[in-house]
């Protein structure tokens, strides 16, 4: 059996950087389930509801934390060479990446400011509403001279129109296209580097 490294190499991602990934990818999924469940499937101001946007919420912020681990990850680790390829390439793989990084980043992060409840943390512990935060007072009511309803509806548009009906979907398709590009086309260890 292979010996497997928790740091990168300029081979391969270790350990640690293929679990944020694949955690992410499928926390991601797991917050798409939970909101078309409760879209779809329940009424609302039920308790199912609820629990399907708890459920939503506590995904949201684990995706969030593990963005930033990931972001640190790479910041301190080695960055596998890239693969061979046309400088047009590597360019759309270096924005597709950069376009993934931001979304993961504001996606959350447009949840988390757009949500009047507090966070239910997995039904643990509770995570407060931004509004009633610190950060709240400082930015939004200190510093823009503002108030959550105003703020709500254009993070609620970031997060729910932009990002989660269209945005989130076309550049997860693009990744995955991207990687079954790279196994099944050209044949390289692009995709085998992250498994």
């Amino acid at each position: 059996m292979k010996h497997q490294h928790f740091k990168n190499t300029e081979q391969a991602y270790g350990r640690i950087a293929k679990w944020i990934h694949w955690s992410v990818a499928i926390l991601f999924l797991l917050a798409y389930v939970s909101v078309y469940y409760r879209q779809w499937f329940t009424e609302e101001k039920t308790p199912e509801n609820w629990n399907a946007l708890q459920i939503h919420l506590s995904v949201g912020v684990t995706i969030g934390v593990l963005v930033l681990l990931r972001i640190i990850w790479k910041l301190i680790n080695v960055t596998p060479r890239a693969e061979p390829g046309t400088p047009m390439e590597h360019l759309a793989a270096k924005l597709g990446h950069y376009a993934l990084y931001l979304v993961m980043l504001v996606m959350p992060l447009t949840g988390y400011m757009g949500t009047g409840a507090n966070t239910e943390f997995f039904f643990l512990f509770d995570i407060s509403k931004f509004a009633d935060t610190w950060m709240y007072q400082a930015l939004i009511v200190d510093g823009l001279n503002s108030s959550f309803e105003a703020i709500e509806p254009t993070m609620d548009f970031i997060h729910k129109e932009i990002g989660g009906k269209w945005l989130v979907w076309i550049l997860i398709l693009g990744h995955a296209m991207a990687a079954m590009y790279h196994h099944f086309v050209k044949r390289d260890n692009t995709l085998k580097r992250m498994c």
